[in-house]
């Protein structure tokens, strides 16, 4: 496990973005995992930014995100694939066919399913970009997620639905469940790269980086992936040994 601290936000998102163009630029048909919520808003503006200015090409890369909302079509203003095109797909290049995001209403069993099938009929994705949560989940797997998990229905922790009632004018209005891409598959991606920033975060990515691998921390996971790091400002870092 690799870990990068930088001093400022800024330039921690800056190193994401250039990481995930070299990607692009390096296998122009690359399959990128990515993720939503208030982390990567930065690093995708800068992507975009990258694209328009200089014209980083993605019409042949494939995306698939980590999770989306139970109970919210992607024409929701709060669902992910909203997010993700409004904050990405649609300053890219990039054929909307080619991206993909957890369908969360019809048949959820199906739909998880078919997201591995997806998956798998891709090639398997080549970069996943991970925030973590405050409880170390990561994509929705909260603590008590199996490590063998594969895409499913997860149900939101008090935390979590508390920490995305930002989102929306009322908690009531958050959904309590989401489909998420399973730990075993996140594990089956071939580089890792997360983000955190900010004092909030410091104990799960101590508990991450230093703690025994245990379900009860599902990003603990993380230490025996073979090509992982981590992106952090020193907040962030602060509790690390």
């Amino acid at each position: 496990m690799q870990i990068n601290i930088f001093q400022s936000s800024k330039a921690l998102h800056q190193a994401i973005a250039n990481k995930i163009i070299q990607s692009v630029k390096t296998k122009p048909d690359s399959v990128l995992g990515l993720s939503t919520g208030s982390s990567p808003v930065e690093t995708y503006t800068l992507l975009g930014r990258d694209h328009k200015e200089n014209g980083t090409d993605y019409h042949r890369i494939v995306t698939f995100n980590l999770d989306e909302y139970v109970g919210l079509k992607g024409s929701h203003q709060q669902s992910y694939r909203y997010f993700m095109n409004i904050h990405l797909f649609n300053q890219l290049n990039i054929p909307l066919e080619q991206t993909h995001v957890p369908i969360g209403v019809g048949d959820l069993e199906s739909n998880c399913e078919e997201y591995e099938r997806q998956i798998q009929a891709a090639g398997g994705i080549d970069l996943q970009l991970l925030g973590i949560g405050i409880n170390g989940h990561i994509g929705f797997n909260e603590p008590g997620t199996s490590f063998e998990s594969s895409t499913h229905v997860a149900p939101l922790l008090k935390e979590t639905i508390e920490a995305n009632g930002r989102f929306f004018e009322t908690t009531e209005e958050v959904p309590t469940k989401a489909v998420t891409m399973g730990i075993k598959t996140i594990m089956e991606t071939r580089e890792i790269i997360l983000l955190a920033y900010g004092s909030h975060k410091a104990a799960a990515v101590r508990d991450m980086v230093n703690g025994p691998v245990t379900e009860e921390v599902p990003a603990s996971i993380l230490q025996k992936h073979a090509h992982v790091t981590l992106y952090l400002d020193e907040e962030a870092a602060a509790l690390l040994q």
